[in-house]
């Protein structure tokens, strides 16, 4: 991997941990809505649609630099629309990430002659 497909799914995960945070503040500004006077819909809407739109952007960057499964992709975009996926596909994407960073930072080794790996 490049440091660009490493740097996509950093973005990714980045996102999607504040995407799940959003989309449970919705859920809970959705309940006090029609149980309270107090209605934050709107400006929580709007949040989480720019969150989600940003999720969206970043994962399809995600899919083509990393040549994911169908099925891995499919994976990562129904973690975003459950409303603590983003959390999961936030610890996956980490661990993916780590591993492509090690494999950069490797093959550079490699390359400038300091390991023989």
């Amino acid at each position: 991997m490049d440091i660009k497909t490493a740097s996509a799914l950093r973005r990714l995960r980045l996102v999607s941990a504040p995407e799940a945070v959003s989309f449970l503040l919705l859920i809970v500004c959705s309940v006090l809505k029609r149980t309270t006077d107090f209605n934050a819909v709107p400006v929580m809407g709007m949040v989480h649609g720019i969150l989600f739109v940003l999720y969206v952007l970043f994962w399809l960057d995600a899919w083509n630099r990393t040549k994911w499964s169908f099925g891995r992709a499919a994976l990562y975009f129904v973690l975003s629309v459950l409303p603590t996926g983003g959390f999961f596909a936030e610890r996956k994407l980490k661990r993916e990430a780590e591993d492509a960073v090690s494999q950069v930072i490797a093959a550079r080794a490699r390359q400038e002659g300091i390991v023989n790996a």
